[in-house]
């Protein structure tokens, strides 16, 4: 399947993006997903160019257009047709309130014909446009209600100056309707664009142009896209780094606050791995290129942040549904309220018309489709910002009611920089001993393997002879340890007492054994430091009512030993991948479960789990396998991540709250009798704008972790 993403323009609403989601559905394409704020469309399908242009008519039929049929930017964009409608709209509103007052001020109904018609032009070709392509495809929208509430007024106003009927004249409701309107479009417009900053900021980072070191040593410049892996780059000081690399030569401090939060330089040397999107603030290096430009960490952040409104959470359905249906109930309690007025209240036409009217332009079924996606799209953003990735609003949602928290030990809670303490050798030449360690655990990419590679490697502890050893097969298991086979057929086992000696108790106790046919070589321990963070976090996990695990590979008596030092009352040691997630699968099936991991020797684990967090590691199977991915390799940012994601959850409550406690006042107060079409246009237009201020409020909230 190929996954299609189009820009959609002309959207305003929830009632927009089903229209467009329903017409996805019949034509059969999989997991289509509307953004009507973002503008955005995305739909898996087979490869076929056929029924792609047929969605693309078909999303034009429904009045909607793509930036590909835009030759030119229209002259008639929102703010100027706002503009025209507001310096027609101010006289006839002044000549209003001036009548009101006892004071003739523009009262010939011809000439507020004349003034009111190119607003209601304005009105007509913007509104009418929509709502008939949308009547004509059997659904409606917020377009529809504003058309036929500003027509009945003009229309009625209209015949009353034919008929020289002064009381039926309400040119000043229908342009006040629709200059009300545009202006809350355009509010609209540059609110939800604040709810997207976070993309703009991040996509800033992106650079067009690298300077590559050519084979001769010539450095020519070339655009971004063509840099490939493997391929060497100089970045200098001043410089934001092109793409994903590590160092081959020069040192350099660089300003990663962006991708990771940490607001400290960061210095790089050789072998360090550098991130696209940072600044070299002073020095220069000479990288090698280990990722193409469209899979740079800094390019998954942005696609995830900008997928995060696809991915819609549990609360938004209820929204969605009454949103469906929403445009039909307001137009059925309109005609209700005309004809009750009339026939039952006896109330003359003009006012019952007015109380109608005034039904159809007060509803707002706009704030129900905005009240997530822009809460949603800042606290994502927010949560960027700060390191910390999050896989759309599903996740926001189910993270902030995670009860269990399941860590791994090494590399998550401790260090990851292991020191042998000491190895004790059981019979043979300890050098030779010595160097089969060393071989088999390069083969490895445990955390554990690296840190005694390096000790035996560089430090002067240990004495190496491997010239007389030879392995014709070497094969890391995942979980237990590495397994090799000499020339002469021997089997060498370096790992848990359980991988390595199976069935046997050896006098010595270590967490790590080497055997020759199940033959004991050699015993290493080994020793881990905990993270100095780890017990603060622990601990602000248990003071606000989260039951933490740790779970690891690791021997029980270490496992122990680090529980008692964090307070851990529950954890399990000694437990294979295949444990791990029978574990994670009981927590889960009582509470929401989080599992925090390094990304790679837990990918199975954080998948399993009801949120996987990844820890210090943006591998592709980190981010594939978890659904919040800290960048830095920090603790503190869990804490950070709940209470952001918390805050956005409430946001969201309470952006739907006004939505519908609006709306259900409103229409109501309208229908009685009680506000004009002005005011009720007015009230609508400003009440997207509440939710929207409402979220953006998220992106300076002061939040305590």
């Amino acid at each position: 399947m190929e996954q299609i993403k189009l820009k959609v323009d002309g959207m305003t609403c929830a009632s927009c993006a089903a229209n467009i989601a329903n017409l996805l559905e019949r034509k059969g394409v999989k997991n289509p997903s509307v953004n009507f704020t973002g503008g955005e469309v995305v739909f898996e399908m087979e490869p076929d160019d056929n029924l792609l242009e047929d969605i693309k008519l078909g999303i034009r039929k429904l009045g909607y257009t793509l930036p590909e049929d835009q030759v030119k930017p229209s002259f008639w964009t929102l703010e100027r047709k706002l503009v025209v409608a507001a310096i027609f709209t101010i006289p006839l509103l002044a000549g209003h309130f001036f009548m009101m007052a006892g004071v003739e001020f523009l009262s010939d109904p011809w000439t507020q014909l004349a003034i009111c018609l190119p607003v209601y032009l304005i009105g007509f070709f913007h509104f009418g446009k929509s709502s008939w392509t949308a009547l004509k495809n059997g659904t409606t929208h917020m377009d529809v209600l504003i058309f036929i509430g500003a027509t009945a007024a003009f229309v009625y106003s209209l015949i009353g100056t034919f008929s020289n009927e002064l009381n039926y004249i309400f040119y000043e409701t229908s342009a006040t309707i629709i200059t009300l309107v545009l202006l809350g479009n355009y509010m609209e417009k540059r609110a939800v664009k604040q709810t997207t900053t976070a993309i703009e900021e991040l996509s800033e980072l992106q650079v067009e142009y690298a300077r590559k070191v050519m084979p001769s040593g010539t450095v020519v410049t070339v655009e971004v896209d063509a840099v490939m892996p493997g391929d060497t780059l100089l970045v200098s000081e001043g410089d934001r780094v092109p793409v994903d690399g590590v160092v081959l030569k020069g040192s350099a401090d660089l300003d990663e606050s962006m991708l990771t939060g940490e607001s400290l330089p960061v210095g790089k040397s050789t072998d360090d791995p550098v991130m696209a999107g940072s600044i070299v603030q002073n020095g220069n290096i000479t990288i090698a290129a280990t990722a193409s430009s469209r899979d740079t960490v800094l390019a998954r952040m942005i696609e995830l942040v900008k997928s995060a409104q696809h991915n819609k959470p549990q609360i938004q359905r209820l929204a969605d549904k009454i949103s469906g249906i929403f445009v039909p109930a307001v137009l059925s309690i309109a005609a209700l309220t005309l004809l009750l007025s009339t026939l039952v209240f006896g109330l003359p036409f003009q006012n019952a018309m007015m109380n109608s009217i005034a039904v159809l332009v007060i509803s707002c079924p706009c704030a129900m489709g905005l009240a997530t996606p822009t809460a949603v799209m800042v606290g994502v953003g927010r949560l960027a910002k700060n390191g910390i990735l999050i896989k759309g609003g599903a996740t926001v949602e189910i993270f902030s009611k995670v009860k269990n928290f399941v860590f791994d030990k090494t590399g998550t809670l401790t260090s990851g920089d292991f020191r042998i303490r000491d190895i004790q050798y059981f019979n043979g030449d300890p050098n030779l001993a010595n160097a089969i360690i060393l071989k088999m655990e390069r083969h490895s990419n445990h955390p554990i393997a690296k840190s005694l590679v390096e000790e035996i490697e560089n430090g002067k502890r240990f004495s190496v002879n491997g010239s007389a050893i030879k392995f014709k097969k070497i094969n890391e298991i995942k979980g237990k340890g590495v397994l090799a086979i000499d020339e002469a057929g021997a089997e060498y086992r370096l790992g848990t007492k359980r991988f390595s000696l199976p069935g046997t108790d050896p006098a010595i106790e270590a967490p790590l054994y080497l055997s020759k046919n199940e033959t004991p070589l050699a015993a290493i321990r080994i020793e881990d430091d905990i993270k100095p963070e780890a017990e603060e976090t622990i601990q602000w996990l248990h003071q606000h009512g989260k039951r933490v695990v740790l779970l690891s590979g690791d021997a029980k008596d270490k496992t122990a030993a680090v529980a008692r030092q964090l307070n851990i009352d529950e954890y399990y040691g000694e437990k294979l991948p295949d444990e791990k997630l029978q574990i994670i699968e009981q927590l889960s099936a009582k509470s929401p479960t989080a599992m925090v991991g390094d990304g790679i020797n837990d990918a199975a684990a954080l998948a399993k789990a009801t949120v996987g967090i990844s820890l210090g590691n943006a591998s592709g199977i980190a981010i594939q396998s978890a659904q919040v991915v800290l960048l830095k390799n920090s603790l503190k940012k869990i804490p950070e991540a709940l209470t952001i994601s918390d805050a956005t959850l409430l946001t969201i409550k309470q952006n739907l709250f006004w939505a519908f406690a609006y709306n259900i006042v409103a229409i109501p107060v309208a229908a009685l009798g009680f506000l004009s079409p002005m005011w009720g246009a007015l009230f609508m237009a400003f009440s997207d704008v509440v939710v929207i201020g409402n979220s953006i409020r998220l992106r300076f909230k002061k939040l305590r972790t």
